[in-house]
């Protein structure tokens, strides 16, 4: 029998636990343990097929306050509550019939998956959840140990993903720990998530569907379904005062310890030759240099002198956003000062790579195609 912890539910100092759990077939009886952590007003970070989350009852308003604080995450920024059956809606959403409809649509399309949808907020989920707004973003994992943590807890569970404020997010539990202990009081180690980048966003309070955070679930996924959508700039933040209708949009997100300069143009060659150049630069003022790339790009540089990271194929961009947050984490722990970074072309689930990636290098974009 796992121990109970009589620091359930406070702050700041806990006493985390990290229990491990087989994702197929996740054992009951330790998670109606985290459960009961979540019944009680406790916090407890579980894998997704996205990204790793930081867990409360949606309902429990001092316990969601505590999510703000183990992560240091601004106040105004809204978390997304994750639900187990599509039964479970009516206890969040409040929208009319042609919200229903759309969500009705999308849920038997993508999911279970990596798809968040903003809807009218009911009454039911606190204010602090989605920071005031009159809206609240739902999703249901793709994710054995998730679903059934939520089931077996009997409220929706309000999560954002598992790691410090503006940091990478986390795709494994070692991630988690590195990040969280002794900041929640449990840690769910289901092996590592799928697609590696947070769901995509989209909000279908008005008349024409809006990805706010592109994901794994694209634009053209998005149109099949509900015939109309649009993806608007997502390298625009919020102006001063507004608050964000979604995560990762106001804030520099993702972001390693080391300076991250992404290096886009026409040609992949040319984009390889002009971050080969500013490498060999770098590293000769004695700069301890990384280059995020595939790895189809890996030969292009010279590993000997630089910490040289591949992610992936860009034959299937999904395999790149798979590693990517893992990559920002190694380069951090080789100790690199700058990070030299491949662009993929902005289109599909490249989309959702590009996406992080500008919002990890706070928008520093170069043009390779102007630097040879």
């Amino acid at each position: 029998m796992i121990r109970t912890d009589e620091n359930i539910g406070k702050t700041p100092e806990r006493n985390t636990l990290v229990i491990k759990l087989d994702r197929d077939r996740p054992d009951p009886e330790k998670l109606s343990f985290c459960a009961n952590v979540i019944k009680r007003g406790g916090l407890v970070c579980f894998p997704t097929e996205t990204v790793y989350g930081l867990g409360a009852s949606a309902f429990d308003p001092e316990a969601v306050k505590n999510i703000f604080r183990a992560k240091g995450r601004p106040s105004d920024n809204p978390l997304i509550v994750h639900i187990d059956s599509s039964d479970k809606l009516p206890l969040v959403c409040s929208g009319g019939p042609e919200q229903l409809e759309k969500l009705d649509l999308l849920s038997k399309a993508y999911w279970p998956g990596p798809l968040t949808v903003i809807t009218d907020r009911d009454p039911a989920v606190p204010d602090i959840v989605s920071c005031g707004l009159p809206t609240v973003g739902i999703r249901m994992p793709d994710n054995l140990i998730a679903r059934e943590l939520i089931r077996l807890s009997g409220v929706p569970i309000a999560a954002p993903s598992a790691n410090l404020s503006g940091k990478p997010s986390p795709s494994t539990a070692e991630h988690v720990i590195a990040d969280l202990f002794g900041r929640v009081d449990v840690i769910i180690d289901g092996g590592p998530c799928d697609v590696g980048v947070e769901s995509t966003v989209l909000d279908i309070t008005g008349d024409v569907p809006q990805i706010l955070r592109p994901g794994a679930v694209t634009l053209e996924d998005v149109v099949r379904v509900l015939g109309k959508g649009e993806l608007p700039d997502w390298k625009k933040s919020p102006k001063e005062g507004e608050s964000p209708r979604s995560p990762g949009l106001k804030y520099t997100h993702y972001s390693p310890d080391a300076e991250v300069r992404i290096y886009d143009g026409k040609d992949v060659d040319v984009i390889r030759m002009a971050v080969a150049r500013e490498a060999e630069r770098l590293t000769a003022e004695g700069v301890k240099t990384g280059v995020f790339t595939t790895l189809e790009g890996a030969e292009y540089y010279d590993g000997d002198k630089l910490t040289v990271i591949a992610a992936g194929t860009r034959d299937d961009l999904i395999t790149v956003t798979h590693g990517l947050y893992a990559a920002l984490r190694e380069f951090d722990k080789r100790g690199a000062e700058v990070v030299l970074a491949e662009a993929f072309p902005q289109e599909g689930v490249g989309n959702a790579l590009m996406n992080r990636l500008f919002r990890a290098a706070g928008g520093c974009v170069i043009n390779a195609d102007q630097q040879n």
